[in-house]
Order: C-alpha cells, then sequence, then structure tokens
C-alpha cells in the first residue's frame, strides 16, 4: 500500500505472466464452447474471487490436444501443475525464426528426372505454414490451373484491415493470424514472454520470413525471378501443386509459445497434411519434452497423421546444439547448392582475389581505384589498434577513412559483419574487406556498399600487397553468381549440430539447402535493402535452417501427394533412407571446414526428393513408440496416459530406462550412447517393404576401424508388398581394437538390386 497524501493507491505484489497449461489429448466432446467454458472454469477455480475479472484464456486448444494459454501468477501457475487432467505448466516462452536453383541441383543429385515420376503427383495436399505470415500477391502464389479447394478442408482465410478474404484463393487456401506475440524481458530474453498485442491483426506477412518459407515449400512456378539480376531462374516450390494455409504466429521479434502452439491445433483441425515450422527454442535454454511448445504440437499431430518438419536450428558448428529434436519431428539441417556469390577484388597491383558477398557496387576496373587501408591504420584517437582492426563501433576515423576501401578482421566474434559493414559505411569507406573464414559459406548481403569476405590466406596476401607499396589500391566489383560450384552440397557452417535431446535417437534427421536461397518476399521497407537506382525486388536471397525446413517440408508433400496412404513416419524414413551421401564432385559429403560430414552434422544426408519416391523399404514408427519412449526417458505412466487419450495405456515393463530408447523406437537411423568394450549394445528394426513384392534385402555394413557390428538376419525376405521383418543390429567395440573414445560414424545398408536402403548409425564409444 502507497499513500500519496489524498490518495491511498493498493500496489499488486505479484507478477502476471503468460502461461501454457497442457492437458493431453482431447477429452472427448469436442464441442469448442464446452471445452473453453471448462477451461474458463479451471481458471476461475484458482483465481482469488476479488479478482475474477482478469480471468480470460489467451489461447484455448482444442483439435489435436486440450489446453489453454493465460496470464497467470507463480502460485496459480503452481496450483494449476497440480490439477488433476493437467500435465505441464510452463511459461510462455519466445521462440525465434530460424532464420530456384535449389530445386534443380536436388533434381541433378538424385539422377533421375522429376518428368517421369512426378507425373504421379497430385495437388491436393496441404501444407501449413506456421511463420511470420505471408505477402498473397506475390506470383508464387497464383492459382492458376489449380483445381477447386479440396473438399475436406475446414480451414478459414481470416480478414484484417490490410488482408482481405479475396486474398486466398485455389493455392494460399487459408490464413490465421494470432493476436499476442511475444515480448521479452531484457534480463532474461529466453524465459518467459509476456502476452503484447500483435503488430498488426492480420495474416500479412510483415518480415518477410513466412513468404519466403511459404513460397520454398510450394510455391508455384515462377519464370525469370531473380534477385537484381543475380539467381536467375525459374523460382518453385518443392511441392508447385500443393496449396498452403499460412498460420501467423510470429514478428520481427520471435514468436511466443502459446501462438506456436495455438497454430499447431488449428492447423491439424483445418485439415493440413504438412506443417512447417522454421522456428525454435535457443539451443542454449532447450526444455524436456512436456515443456517444449512444438514438441507437444508436433506429437498429437502425428496422433492426427500430419508429418512435422522442423528447422534444426543456427546455432552450430559446435555439438548438442540442434534444437527441434523430438523423435516424432522430422529435423532439418542446411547445406550450400551448387551456386556461389563471388566478389572480386582487384589490387593495385594487377593480382585479382575473390571474395563472397552479394553486393552491387559500382566500382569497376576501368574507374577509379580507391585507397586500400588496414583498420588499424586508421584507428581513431585514443581507440585500440586491435578494435580497429575489428570495425569496431566508434574505433575508426571518419577522416582518415572517407573515400577509402577498409581491410578488417574479426578476431572478435561480439561484432557481426553487419555491424562492421555499418561501421565502415558510417565513417565514408567506399568499401570494406572483411578477412574471416567464419560464415565465409554464407555469403552477406550489402545492397549498394562494396564488400568482399575472403579468409586468412587470401586475408594475408591483402595485408601483404598494403604493406608492400606506399600507395595500395583496390576495387570491389559487383557479385556475379557462379554456377556448378564444386565441391557441392557442403553442410553450413551455421547449421547445428547433434546430439539432440535425447542421445538415443540421431539428430539433425535430414539435410537440405539453406544457403543463399532464392524465394518470395515482401516489398523492402528498408532503402538499404535496395540497390541505388533498382525498383524493390520480389525476390531475396536468404540463409539459415529455415530456408532448409520448408524444402523438405515439400518434399515430404510431394512424396504424401504420390503415396496419400503413407503415414507421417514412413515418408518420413523414406526421405532419410534415400538420401545421398555424396557431394557433385563424387566424394563423401563434408562441413564448411572441409572435415567429413557425420550424422550429427547431416542426419541421413542430403534429401533426394525423386528418390523418395520409390524406398523400396520403409520404417513406419508408430504413436505407441512415442509412449513408450515417453516412458523409458522417465515421464510417469499418468503423466503419459494423459498424454495418449487412452484410459488403459500402461507403460512398458522396465520403464524408466533411457538405455531402451534406442529400440524402443523403430526409427530409420540408430543412436548408442553408451558403448562399452565387452558389453555389446543391440538395437532392433522392423522394416516394412512398400515394393514389388517377392523381394529379398541384403546387408552391408560401412563401419569405422575398431567397431565390430553385426545384422541379424542379414537377409530379408519379403513374399508381398506391406509385408514386415525384423532384424536386430549388434555393436561392441573389437577386440584388441584401438578404437577412438566418443562418437563414431557408419551405416547399415539394404539392397535388392534395385533399391538402397541406408540407416546411419552413431555410437558413443566410452
Amino acid at each position: 500500500m502507497v499513500n500519496t497524501g489524498r490518495f491511498v493507491v493498493l500496489v499488486l505484489a505479484y507478477r502476471l505472466l503468460s502461461y501454457v497449461v497442457y492437458m493431453g489429448s482431447p477429452s472427448g466432446g469436442g464441442d469448442p464452447e464446452a471445452v473453453q467454458a471448462a477451461h474458463l472454469q479451471m481458471l476461475s477455480s484458482i483465481v482469488p474471487s476479488d479478482e475474477q475479472g482478469r480471468v480470460a484464456l489467451t489461447h484455448s486448444y482444442h483439435h489435436a490436444f486440450e489446453g489453454f494459454a493465460a496470464a497467470l501468477t507463480d502460485k496459480e501457475a503452481a496450483a494449476l501443475s497440480g490439477h488433476e487432467r493437467v500435465v505441464s505448466v510452463f511459461k510462455d516462452r519466445a521462440l525465434q525464426l530460424h532464420t530456384t536453383r535449389s530445386w534443380d541441383f536436388l533434381e541433378v543429385q538424385s539422377g533421375l528426372q522429376s518428368g517421369r515420376l512426378g507425373r504421379r503427383a497430385s495437388g491436393d495436399v496441404i501444407m501449413g505454414i506456421v511463420d511470420t505470415g505471408v505477402w498473397p500477391e506475390s506470383p508464387s502464389f497464383n492459382d492458376a490451373g489449380m483445381r477447386d479447394v479440396p473438399a475436406r478442408w475446414r480451414g478459414v482465410c481470416m480478414e484484417g484491415p490490410d488482408f482481405k478474404k479475396s486474398n486466398c484463393n485455389k493455392k494460399l487456401i487459408g490464413a490465421r493470424f494470432y493476436g499476442v506475440q511475444p515480448e521479452s524481458s531484457a534480463s532474461n530474453a529466453s524465459s518467459s514472454a509476456v502476452a503484447t498485442p500483435a503488430a498488426t491483426g492480420s495474416p500479412r506477412d510483415t518480415v518477410g520470413h513466412g513468404t519466403h518459407t511459404a513460397s520454398t515449400a510450394a510455391g508455384a512456378v515462377v519464370s525469370d525471378a531473380d534477385y537484381y539480376g543475380l539467381a536467375r531462374g525459374a523460382a518453385k516450390g518443392g511441392a508447385p501443386s500443393s496449396r498452403v494455409a499460412v498460420y501467423r504466429a510470429c514478428s520481427l521479434g520471435g514468436c511466443s509459445a502459446s501462438a506456436v502452439l495455438k497454430a499447431i491445433d488449428d492447423a491439424v483441425g483445418d485439415g493440413v497434411d504438412v506443417i512447417s515450422i522454421s522456428i525454435g527454442m535457443s539451443s542454449v535454454f532447450q526444455s524436456d519434452f512436456l515443456t517444449d511448445p512444438i514438441a507437444l504440437g508436433a506429437l498429437h499431430a502425428h496422433q492426427r497423421g500430419v508429418l512435422v518438419v522442423c528447422s534444426g536450428g543456427n546455432d552450430g558448428p559446435n555439438p548438442y546444439t540442434v534444437v527441434n529434436s523430438a523423435p516424432w519431428i522430422l529435423t532439418v539441417a542446411a547445406s550450400s547448392i551448387d551456386r556461389s556469390f563471388q566478389s572480386t577484388i582487384a589490387l593495385g597491383n594487377g593480382d585479382v582475389v575473390k571474395g563472397v558477398a552479394i553486393n552491387f557496387s559500382n566500382h569497376s576496373l576501368s574507374g577509379e581505384q580507391y585507397p586500400l587501408v588496414f583498420g588499424a591504420q586508421v584507428a581513431a584517437h585514443y581507440a585500440p589498434v586491435a578494435e580497429a582492426s575489428n570495425c569496431y563501433p566508434g574505433s575508426l576515423d571518419a577522416q582518415k577513412v572517407a573515400g577509402k576501401i577498409v581491410v578488417c578482421v574479426s578476431t572478435d566474434p561480439m561484432v557481426s559483419r553487419r555491424v562492421k559493414k555499418l561501421v565502415a559505411e558510417g565513417s565514408g569507406a567506399r568499401g570494406l574487406v572483411l578477412i574471416d573464414d567464419a560464415e565465409k559459406d554464407v555469403p552477406f548481403v550489402t545492397g549498394g556498399f562494396a564488400l568482399s569476405q575472403v579468409g586468412t590466406d587470401a586475408g594475408a596476401q591483402i595485408l601483404e600487397y598494403i604493406n608492400s607499396t606506399k600507395n595500395p589500391t583496390a576495387v570491389i566489383l559487383q557479385t556475379e553468381d557462379v554456377g556448378d560450384f564444386k565441391p557441392a552440397p557442403v553442410v553450413a557452417s551455421f547449421s547445428a549440430r547433434g546430439p539432440g535431446l535425447t542421445e538415443s535417437i540421431l539428430k539433425p534427421d535430414l539435410m537440405a539447402p539453406g544457403v543463399s536461397i532464392l524465394a518470395a518476399t515482401i516489398p523492402s521497407t528498408d532503402s538499404e535493402d535496395v540497390p541505388p537506382g533498382k525498383k524493390q525486388s520480389a525476390y531475396a536471397i536468404k540463409s539459415g535452417t529455415s530456408m532448409a525446413c520448408p524444402h523438405v517440408a515439400g518434399a515430404a508433400a510431394f512424396v504424401k501427394s504420390a503415396h496419400p496412404g503413407w503415414t507421417p513416419s514412413m515418408i518420413r524414413s523414406a526421405l532419410m533412407t534415400t538420401a545421398t551421401t555424396t557431394n557433385n564432385l563424387g566424394k563423401p559429403l563434408a562441413s564448411s571446414t572441409g572435415a567429413a560430414a557425420t550424422g550429427h552434422d547431416m542426419g541421413a544426408g542430403e534429401m533426394s526428393p525423386l528418390r523418395a519416391l520409390s524406398p523400396g523399404l520403409v520404417f513406419d514408427t508408430s504413436t505407441q513408440d512415442y509412449l513408450d519412449l515417453l516412458c523409458y526417458y522417465g515421464y510417469k505412466e499418468q503423466q503419459v496416459r494423459k498424454i495418449s487419450g487412452a484410459a488403459r495405456f500402461s507403460c512398458p515393463a522396465g520403464a524408466p530406462s533411457p538405455d531402451l530408447i534406442a529400440s524402443a523406437v523403430n526409427y530409420p537411423s540408430i543412436s548408442v550412447p553408451r558403448l562399452k568394450r565387452g558389453r555389446p549394445a543391440t538395437v532392433a528394426r522392423t522394416a516394412m517393404n512398400v515394393g514389388p513384392s517377392n523381394a529379398t534385402y541384403a546387408a552391408t555394413v560401412d563401419a569405422p576401424p575398431g567397431l565390430a557390428v553385426r545384422v541379424s538376419p542379414d537377409r530379408l525376405v519379403f513374399s508381398r508388398r506391406w509385408t514386415t521383418a525384423r532384424y536386430e543390429v549388434s555393436f561392441d567395440v573389437a577386440a584388441a581394437a584401438a578404437v577412438s573414445k566418443g562418437y563414431v560414424h557408419g551405416a547399415v545398408t539394404w539392397s535388392d538390386g534395385a533399391h538402397s536402403v541406408r540407416t546411419p548409425f552413431a555410437v558413443n564409444v566410452l
């Protein structure tokens, strides 16, 4: 209580935060109004009688699962967590956005032709995109030639001040938006989020991220698309005949967990077949399965036959950084394609250095040459040389820099490429040469400012030239795109690496193009993005696992259209077991450092959508497998029973036991988190024949030195299609072998002469 003299003001002694109350599978009935009324009654029961006016639901979940989001005190959240119908209660965290030629490259890598196999696809697959919304006027969402909307579609096209029902069509068949976005606390930006009004009450994209991902997944074919002359060609999605429904749950600041959960619930209720989610938690603040909104929503989507594809995150290349790693999620890593954006540096001595960037500078070989200086040579008064060398804010002397090209290093990772560019440009520089091996595989877009990034070897050549002459000069030429670049694909430096939350499941699952991807965007509101004298581009080049995710989602829709009866896990299996593990030089795939890529980098490998149409064998993973996993993981039987929706569900004998997870889930890969010499580990799998009858498959093993791997039986015989066969894979450290400790990688491949079914494995030798 505060006495202000004339008035007495009551000050609330608590803080309201947005919480998600998760209640497992729907309890029955299905009437949304009745479900919401029950949620309000539950909420009212724990709010003090004198504060009933604040009893309100932010969201109510009632399609694929049950629960709600509301503003609660910590005490009220604790009270609800003990309710007999509640599985878990968690804070409404802020999730992050994981921010053309790629499809042609995938086709070339497969060695197959899409014209023959693509005729099997239909246009009735519906893709749900949970992201920042959509720019419906983009030609990528043109519905010319499309059939009527499938009768099973139950979604809506929500209107807003800048979005009308007429913006939806036979291609863009649905659009929803959610009225809250996260507002992260400055002191704890990754923990909780308070529900605040969205910037726009509309499905319209104001960021560009959602339009880019939606067009990558299922955009119509648009000829002569380009980004200011670069990457010119036909832009198309992975499933250009599929329908798109967008769910705007995010803004530029990120996404609230409760809104993402609501979007997944609505998408399942609307009737989508595949959901693409290019967002996730920070790898530093990952939570368990029952407090992860994407994991919860995806599990119930799987129960309803909907495949959820998610980006693995951009916190690579360090291990244990992959997110969205629940086994019922198809988790995607990012790779490069066979195209590079080259920004050439012409030195005054005639030498030419090839750098990487996307710039539209006005420098030319026949025009003016600009003085070339190292950042340390133009340091501001009192600025440390180390800071000027790194282009720290405030470290450069504008008078010394004006009209020159500055060379900066990147020995301090705290200063991003964008910051260095702004520092140099703000100081009057005519260009920037950045010496940095990190992220050199991801071209930086700089608009009209001349910039080129080189590695340390090329950087040493440039610095040597500066020191060898009194008046060094240079120009940085406008970017050119270089096709048929080799080697490709390469695991992107930023792509998050495994292991994931449970090391008994190999993550990520699959790799797809995520570097310099051309796709539709919104009209730019930032003049910095538009080169001088150019009109705004309808397409943008972006990088991230955000871009890789819709590639896989589009491929999944493509497979679903050819095999409408396949389950989500059968589609995932087909994509994984047919993935390629060699680049366009015919050599094993590598990471951006040049080291051989492992299962924790690329999962099963680079996806090959055309090969996935005919995988031969698949590994069908049931919801029961996932429920058993939760039991083995350590969740209480009562919790798992609520999740399952089955009154008589019981955990299997032996639970909890994390060591049994590897065999509990019939996954298309294998991970053994603990292997000791003399204590073999055995993992069982069941393969289903989706190819011709009377098929016999023989196993071959690719194992690292010192690891003994035995497959039993090593031949599988299938008399008919849809029949199954069980086998076991045993791992042990070979006698007297000097095997290195830590994770080692290999694969078991089944072949009938026509199909090659590869299942990678990762084994942690203790």
